[in-house]
């Protein structure tokens, strides 16, 4: 690939979760960093530049002749008031160089096959809002422009074509695909989530994420509860609803769905807390936990239906093989995406070199013209040469367009450009017509 795109990357592949939370942004801090960066990399030419940010990674990507991997870090830092990020933290990042490696990345970012789950459906959203963050602060240029509508054109591709998105490859994930299942038939289902480690969290950003908004929350330690529905609450919806521990019970009687995650040596949910509740119709348990905290003869009770974490690890696991299976068709897309971009590129990078020729002799015409305008030849005369001098230039421009853009697309045309500007001294040319 001809033209100059590069990458600073920071994700789960190298960084563990410790790591990635100091540098992770929100809106607010990627579109500050996009402005700095703006400014900061003006003298080197930047252009082209996207910030994506999520809790797995954290990226900048950008086209410069320079590799700008230092002045990135140090601007990151300043926004993350990290001193210590271009040397502790140094070695987590990687600096794609290659232009052909750093636009494949960001293609496999997007499009889900770099993700923690293969095909995560959220990622290529959150690269859409990193693109609109960048036209706002005005860094998208005419490369990244035609980058991301290719990605997004091959995203489109993938799911008309494969059946990599197909079914929820996570626990997480799974788990809100069996709760919108369960709950299909009932208006603004109520969901109860007890216990808030890493992975029920998970699951309430996930079915928050899904539309769900009857939620509550409870943890034994209720400030997770509070932190989490404060975390939630300041994105797009409402605030969700956080019991003490001890309010279990009546929540439990309201709820049409219950998933636990409660990490305890035997089941919570016993017999005989659940006989104490009661069923109106079909109450659903979904025990994320190991062991398991719902009692296994609870399904005695009549109302009642479980659904533990062998089910849903067997949903995921079906899902993430079925996307795994497609994987080479993805990749097929990519690369048949990725060609055409780089034709495209290729004949960006040339597209100076015609304009000036196309000007230098539309110049050349209007001098002649002008010659034939002193001699006062009649305005009829004077517009049939008009037409036909210009019919003639698009002939003579024709044939070097042509094979200049071939020559592009070999990989060879810095000779013909070289060629063409000393044939017609393109460079004097350009300057006098200014």
């Amino acid at each position: 690939m001809s033209f100059s795109f590069k990458a600073v990357t920071l994700s789960h592949r190298l960084a563990p979760l410790a790591i990635r939370e100091q540098v992770a942004l929100d809106e607010a801090g990627c579109r500050r960093l996009l402005l700095t960066l703006k400014d900061d990399l003006a003298e080197h030419g930047a252009t082209d530049l996207l910030v994506v940010s999520t809790c797995n990674r954290t990226e900048v990507y950008y086209a410069a002749v320079a590799d700008l991997t230092a002045p990135i870090l140090a601007a990151l830092a300043r926004e993350k008031r990290l001193p210590a990020i271009e040397y502790e933290l140094r070695p987590y990042f990687q600096s794609l160089l290659d232009a052909d490696a750093a636009a494949r990345h960001l293609f496999d970012v997007a499009l889900g096959l770099d993700a923690q789950v293969v095909g995560d459906l959220q990622i290529t959203g959150q690269v859409k809002q990193a693109y609109q963050w960048a036209a706002d602060a005005d860094t998208a240029g005419p490369l990244l422009h035609r980058l991301l509508h290719t990605i997004f054109f091959a995203n489109k591709r993938v799911v008309q074509e494969t059946a990599f998105r197909h079914g929820a490859a996570s626990t997480s994930y799974a788990t809100v695909e069996l709760v919108e299942e369960l709950t299909a038939a009932t208006p603004n289902p109520r969901v109860l989530v007890v216990g808030l480690g890493e992975l029920g969290a998970d699951v309430v950003r996930n079915l928050y994420a899904a539309g769900f908004r009857n939620l509550t929350l409870t943890n034994r330690t209720r400030a997770k509860a509070d932190a989490l529905a404060a975390e939630l609450h300041q994105t797009d919806g409402p605030a969700l609803a956080v019991i003490d521990f001890e309010e279990l019970t009546p929540a439990l009687a309201e709820a049409d769905v219950v998933i636990s995650s409660l990490a305890l040596p035997t089941p919570f949910f016993s017999l005989d807390v659940l006989r104490r509740v009661p069923v109106v119709s079909f109450k659903f348990f979904i025990d994320l936990a190991v062991p398991r905290s719902v009692a296994p003869e609870a399904e005695t009770i009549a109302g009642i239906l479980v659904y533990n974490v062998d089910t849903i690890q067997q949903r995921a696991t079906r899902a993430l093989e079925t996307r795994l299976a497609a994987v080479p068709q993805v990749r097929a897309i990519i690369d048949e995406a990725l060609a055409g971009f780089t034709d495209w590129s290729r004949e960006l990078l040339v597209s100076p070199a015609i304009q000036k020729f196309k000007s230098a002799l539309e110049q050349l015409r209007q001098e002649e013209l002008d010659r034939y305008q002193r001699r006062q030849l009649p305005p009829d005369e004077l517009k049939r040469l008009d037409e036909a001098t210009r019919a003639l230039l698009q002939k003579i421009l024709r044939l070097p367009v042509v094979q200049l853009k071939a020559a592009c697309r070999r990989g060879d045309a810095d000779v013909l450009i070289d060629s063409l500007s000393e044939l017609f001294d393109l460079e004097r040319a350009a300057v006098e017509g200014v």
